[in-house]
């Protein structure tokens, strides 16, 4: 009788399933899929991962001290989350229902590239799976709605190359309307949800302009308009709103840490007048010491740096960076280069100068990350049980933290926690899958992993590992294409073996595994 139950019940399910129709199957399974397993991450550390930035984000909507130095927009969810539960729970569980959706949206557009769903659905997995980036989607951080808003934006725009590529010349059309229309969404929420944001739509709308010569002026509406709104915001909206914008010495603590740096390495080259301006934010003996490491910023802006006295005296110290920066640009560009090597290099630094990957571990200590030590109103918060990790379920907790540590294996970092390999990665991939097809427009999937990485070559503080998660999503996801390459070599051996002769010269895209398997005899 129970056997006659559930064979009964199968049958229900699968008649269920077959009255989805067949394009929605495949986003809503990657759907499911990747939420389930965010879900394992989320209950495991609920209510999400925490860092010294989320206790800012508290401190600021809990307090009345809203400052544009972090993300406003970001506050704001904070603040809705915890005015509307008194927890943190609804805006990770947000953030995780958000990305599910997102990879199962790239899922479709990798289908319209001809990628096999079984391909793209693994990717899509692996994305949620990979314990450095799926848990990172449960952390309480404006880093994540961004990169959510990376995805998006790479989602539409290989949409926008693929309907170049079938030669789907109408802008006129509603698929259309809503291509543009994800774009727009996913340049936004970049441009609000980190302060640098909006240049990454500065930098790759050049590349998408190219290579969508006939769509350039909705892809400029896409691309300028978010980046517009999100200054606007910045400049003019927060301040009128009585959000207290960042001091000068936070906005410019890159610029001091490169003078520090050149100082270092040539003091011979500064003048008089030079360094007396130097000395009064700070000892000479720190400008040339802690200070002038390359690869962390934050290193010069610790005392002995007077932080009130570098914002009095930030006109005068931009004019010395300047004034730097002509008579010194391979040093100064070397600074840049040094400090930003989490975006271009696959292996981390020197450890003895910070030079490390830099991970926020999803725990979070008794004292807030030093918070509770010299703030009062943390020390004192009503809200401070909320920022403590609180397992659903401590074995569930336990496996996920383990399988967290045992990612950070220091032999497969370069893999699992720095974005510049799955950068070359997508670069190759779609180079090989643009001379396959004989076509420019696939580069236009380029544009946002190299203007994620251009952004933070220009302006990074330190190698965190989160300002290159976002290429690592994009490089996993990218990595379907190879399958559409195997699809289209078998399609050529069997339009061949149609035909009823053999070729007198081999398909290029045949590997030569296979040419010689299909040589041998039968067995």
């Amino acid at each position: 009788m129970k056997v006659r139950r559930t064979s009964l019940g199968g049958a229900r399910l699968k008649e269920r399933l077959e009255r989805i129709p067949a394009q929605r199957r495949l986003p809503l399974a990657v759907y499911a899929g990747t939420q389930l397993i965010f879900l394992f991450w989320w209950a495991a550390f609920y209510p999400g991962g925490m860092s010294y930035d989320s206790v800012s984000y508290v401190w600021h909507v809990t307090t009345d001290h809203w400052m544009s130095n972090h993300s406003v927009a970001y506050d704001a969810l904070v603040w809705l989350s915890l005015k509307a539960t008194g927890d943190l729970a609804v805006l990770t569980f947000a953030q995780s229902v958000a990305m599910a959706a997102t990879l199962a949206y790239v899922t479709v557009t990798l289908r319209k590239f001809g990628v096999p769903g079984k391909w793209s659905a693994a990717a899509a997995i692996a994305c949620a799976a990979v314990p450095s980036i799926g848990s990172f989607v449960i952390f309480v951080w404006k880093d994540v709605p961004f990169v959510i808003g990376a995805v998006l934006v790479f989602g539409a725009a290989g949409r926008l190359v693929a309907r170049r590529m079938r030669g789907m010349q109408d802008v006129h059309d509603k698929e259309f309307r809503n291509e543009i229309a994800v774009l727009f969404l996913g340049f936004l929420s970049m441009g609000l949800f980190r302060n640098n944001g909006l240049l990454v739509a500065v930098l790759a709308v050049p590349v998408m302009l190219i290579v969508l010569p006939r769509m350039r002026r909705a892809v400029l509406v896409a691309t300028v308009v978010p980046t517009l709104i999100s200054g606007l915001m910045n400049v003019a909206v927060y301040p009128a709103l009585g959000v207290t914008t960042p001091t000068k010495d936070q906005v410019y603590a890159m610029n001091y840490a490169d003078i520090a740096v050149v100082y270092g390495k040539y003091p011979q080259t500064f003048t008089k007048a030079d360094t007396e301006l130097m000395a009064k934010v700070a000892p000479l003996s720190h400008w040339s010491g802690r200070a002038a490491n390359c690869y962390n910023a934050d290193w010069a802006m610790r005392p002995p740096m007077d932080r009130p006295a570098a914002a009095k005296h930030n006109t005068e110290l931009l004019d010395l960076w300047m004034r730097v920066l002509k008579r010194s640009p391979d040093q100064m560009i070397a600074a840049r280069l040094c400090r930003s090597h989490i975006a271009w290099s696959p292996f981390p630094g020197p450890a003895d100068k910070a030079g490390n990957t830099l991970v926020s571990w999803p725990s979070v200590p008794k004292n807030l990350f030093g918070w509770a030590d010299w703030n009062p109103e943390m020390r004192d918060s009503p809200y401070r049980s909320v920022l403590q990790i609180r397992p659903v379920n401590d074995q569930l907790h336990d496996i996920a933290f383990f399988t967290w540590k045992a990612s950070k294996v220091p032999q497969l970092e370069w893999l699992l926690f720095r974005g510049a390999i799955w950068c070359y990665a997508a670069y190759a991939v779609l180079l090989v899958f643009a001379r396959r097809h004989r076509s420019w427009a696939p580069l236009g999937l380029m544009a946002v992993p190299l203007a994620l990485q251009l952004t933070v070559v220009a302006a990074n503080p330190a190698p965190l590992a989160r300002y290159m998660f976002a290429p690592m999503f994009l490089g996993i996801l990218t990595l379907p294409l190879i399958g559409e390459r195997l699809r289209h070599a078998k399609r050529q051996r069997d339009a061949v073996r149609a035909e009823g002769s053999d070729p007198v010269g081999e398909p290029e895209d045949v590997p030569s595994a296979d040419r010689h398997r299909e040589t041998e005899p039968a067995t």
